[in-house]
């Protein structure tokens, strides 16, 4: 299996276990806004769903070290975790997001 048949396939099996919508949106909110923080993601998605800043850090933990799509860096030791999507990965995301859907 090549990476990004591997990476197709954890996305979609991370999208199969959404029970409330909100991975979804989460992956959709990656496509859109591309560079990002847990707060920030967290503070989008909690205006539709209730979730919390740990469910919002472990699923970005999980989509970067899991899936790989994700890279991260800190501009200072002070400063928050600054995640990114690897645009190689963009169109990736989004065909899961519709096969899924339509499954």
């Amino acid at each position: 299996m090549s990476l990004k048949e591997n990476i197709m396939s954890r996305l979609e099996q991370f999208i199969a276990a959404d029970t409330n919508g909100y991975r979804k949106k989460f992956l959709n909110l990656f496509i859109k806004v591309k560079e990002f923080t847990v707060s920030q993601i967290h503070d989008m998605l909690s205006e539709e769903f209730d979730v919390t800043k740990n469910e919002v850090a472990s699923m970005i933990g999980y989509i970067q070290s899991k899936v790989g799509i994700l890279k991260s860096h800190k501009e200072s030791y002070k400063s928050p975790t600054v995640y990114t999507v690897k645009d190689e990965y963009v169109a990736i995301i989004d065909t899961c997001l519709r096969s899924v859907s339509a499954v």
